[in-house]
């Protein structure tokens, strides 16, 4: 089994899984929203959000942990149990709501710490495309469980959207970024997806 890196507070990671043996995640749009509640309550305290998708069978974010002192729980959590716990709560949902009693993620979720501005911002795209990727959406731009549209939106929200647009500059170059082919082998490849 291969061993996975814990965690360092200030680093950028791409997180991302699946559901076991490719099972559903989200039957329903409610559950979609109630996934993001239960992000926002369990690990919104300890990250930066800056892009996300969540796929019928899996989902992507890119976060930044927090360090300790900006940490809007206490007492501060090793960062991986804000993780489990949001996983935790949403299977113990699931499970109830759909008759299900066992488990729904495959163990253990995957990180990839982001190590240059240039993978950041290829993962933002991949992150934001990944609908259209995988033949769930025609377009992107208009999938309701990714952080693309939020991105570009006026309205207050939780994501880090004013850092990930100046990362491309403005948002007409992170409209025309998402446009142009992105390499999806190279990262699937990087990720071992």
């Amino acid at each position: 089994m291969q061993k996975t890196e814990p965690f360092q507070h200030g680093k950028y990671y791409h997180i991302y899984n699946r559901g076991i043996n490719n099972s559903k995640l989200f039957y329903e749009d409610e559950n979609y929203n109630y996934f993001l509640k239960l992000y926002n309550t369990h690990v919104s305290p300890a990250v930066d959000t800056f892009a996300y998708c969540l796929m019928k069978n899996h989902f992507h974010l890119l976060i930044r942990i927090k360090e300790e002192d900006q940490i809007l729980t206490q007492p501060i959590k090793p960062p991986h149990q804000y993780f489990s716990n949001l996983f935790n709560a949403y299977t113990k949902a699931i499970n109830k709501k759909y008759d299900r009693n066992s488990s729904l993620f495959q163990r253990t979720f995957k990180r990839k710490v982001i190590d240059s501005e240039a993978y950041l911002k290829n993962v933002i795209l991949y992150i934001n495309t990944n609908p259209a990727h995988h033949k769930l959406a025609v377009n992107y731009i208009n999938y309701k469980w990714s952080s693309y549209s939020e991105s570009i939106s006026d309205d207050f929200t939780n994501l880090q959207k004013d850092q990930v647009l100046e990362w491309f500059g403005d948002k007409e170059n992170f409209k025309s970024s998402h446009e142009n082919k992105l390499n999806t082998v190279d990262i699937e490849n990087y990720l071992e997806l």
